[in-house]
């Protein structure tokens, strides 16, 4: 017994170093391992609503899509799947919207009642907690918000089902499915035709709205609040930046959505303007990470794809079940131009300061996304004839893990659905692990080089 203590105890120590050293690897490992799990999961026959196996690229794109909570879809979700593919594929969105390593430590508190330093390390770069010492504050929100949330939604939505006549059954496993699908901005829907026979119904819109702009916070932003929810002043930095660049964008999106689209016949032009105004305000909040549509994306106008693509690539909160560069990083650039322009020393917001690095590191997720979806865009356009309007927004949907489509998922070959697995892998896994990674870097030097400065522009 004492030999197989020696031998557990060097095991946890080499994973603790290997957690120390290489984050990314555990969380990459995690996450690819959740993902074949699902994807034999749905590639059984008792998945499928024909009883037949599906084809392994479709469980492979499914599975992929729900892990990272991404939504884009290469068969129709509520026709193709049974509901045992239907619980599947909710499950996967839920793991991959709590985050695989935050879960892991989460079952490990329940099993053992503590948690140790490598799901600590792991777990605090995922869910964006500031220090370690707030990681079991962090976790015990995420449980309660998102369960909290998820119920809302679903108690909010049976009732609309029922009216529908979906049955008690059905009823309630697609208001757990919706409710699921919106809180962890993954888009998925279990009905043939998505949301757009509801895009006149606010009991289905407002609801599922607002668990995807709850869900897009972030849940540092939550916890911050629950602790100081009655002196809004004693709010970080971090919660007034996100919230405030959210709300812009939502009013951004919204008066451009309008601009574009209020006249568009093919999709909200022959529409009531309430109904106008009413899905205007939902697909703004959709636009940067949820992936629900309440009209055909397809017949959209270009300038509001190009609208969309660069929503989508800014995404939502750290520490949130959105994807993207995330808003925080968009204000932290923002920052950095305006205080070059008014030729101030310091990057500063409500009164804080924000330091160098957190610029460099904004600076260096910005660019790599660039490349990523670049590359990306490059090789998808090499292996399909789609032109370049739509493979952009496609792949910028899959890294950003919004989910948006204008309808070729469905169409494209098996290597290009292996581009758009890997986008949404690394989209996902990179936004949870790079700005840990690069933090755990960082190495103070004794020796430093001489100063100069290089022309710009």
């Amino acid at each position: 017994m004492a030999h197989q203590r020696t031998m557990r105890q060097k095991v946890d120590d080499q994973i603790d170093r290997l957690a120390l050293q290489h984050p990314a690897r555990i969380a990459l490992g995690a996450f690819g391992s959740v993902i074949l799990l699902v994807t034999g999961l749905l590639s059984l026959p008792v998945a499928t609503v024909s009883g037949h196996r599906a084809p392994f690229i479709d469980a492979l794109f499914t599975a992929t899509s729900a892990v990272c909570v991404t939504g884009l879809v290469t068969v129709d979700t509520g026709s193709y799947w049974s509901p045992v593919g239907l619980t599947i594929i909710a499950v996967a969105i839920k793991a991959g919207g709590l985050g695989i390593m935050t879960l892991a430590s989460i079952v490990g508190i329940a099993v053992s009642r503590r948690i140790g330093l490598t799901q600590r390390i792991l777990a605090a770069g995922e869910a964006r907690a500031t220090g370690l010492g707030d990681l079991s504050s962090l976790l015990k929100t995420i449980v309660i918000v998102s369960t909290a949330a998820e119920a809302t939604i679903a108690l909010v939505l049976f009732p609309r089902f029922l009216t529908l006549d979906y049955g008690l059954g059905k009823s309630a496993g697609y208001s757990v499915f919706y409710a699921i699908s919106a809180f962890n901005n993954a888009g998925f829907s279990p009905d043939p035709l998505g949301l757009t026979p509801y895009s006149a119904d606010l009991w289905m819109l407002l609801p599922i709205g607002l668990g995807v702009f709850v869900g897009a916070l972030g849940f540092p932003v939550y916890l911050n609040i629950l602790r100081q929810w009655r002196h809004p002043r004693r709010w970080t930095l971090h919660t007034k930046l996100t919230l405030v660049t959210i709300a812009s964008l939502a009013l951004v999106s919204a008066t451009f959505l309008a601009l574009f689209e209020w006249s568009n016949p093919n999709t909200l032009g022959t529409a009531s303007s309430a109904e106008t105004v009413g899905n205007i305000f939902f697909q703004s909040i959709n636009q940067r990470s949820g992936g629900f549509n309440s009209f055909d994306i397809g017949q959209a106008r270009e300038h509001t794809w190009l609208l969309e693509v660069v929503l989508m690539f800014i995404g939502g909160g750290s520490g949130s079940t959105a994807g993207g560069i995330r808003v925080t990083t968009l204000a932290v650039l923002v920052l950095a131009i305006w205080a070059e322009a008014r030729g101030r020393r310091d990057i500063e917001a409500f009164g804080k300061r924000i330091g160098t690095e957190i610029l460099r590191l904004a600076v260096s997720v910005t660019l790599v996304s660039m490349f990523m979806v670049i590359l990306g865009t490059t090789v998808f356009l090499w292996q399909t004839d789609i032109p370049l309007d739509r493979a952009l927004y496609e792949v910028v949907s899959a890294y950003a893990t919004c989910g948006l489509s204008t309808g070729i998922t469905g169409s494209i070959d098996s290597d290009a659905k292996a581009t758009l697995i890997v986008m949404m892998y690394v989209g996902r896994v990179g936004s949870l692990t790079v700005v840990a990674a690069l933090a755990l870097n960082k190495r103070r030097r004794v020796i430093r080089y001489p100063k100069e400065r290089p022309l710009i522009g």
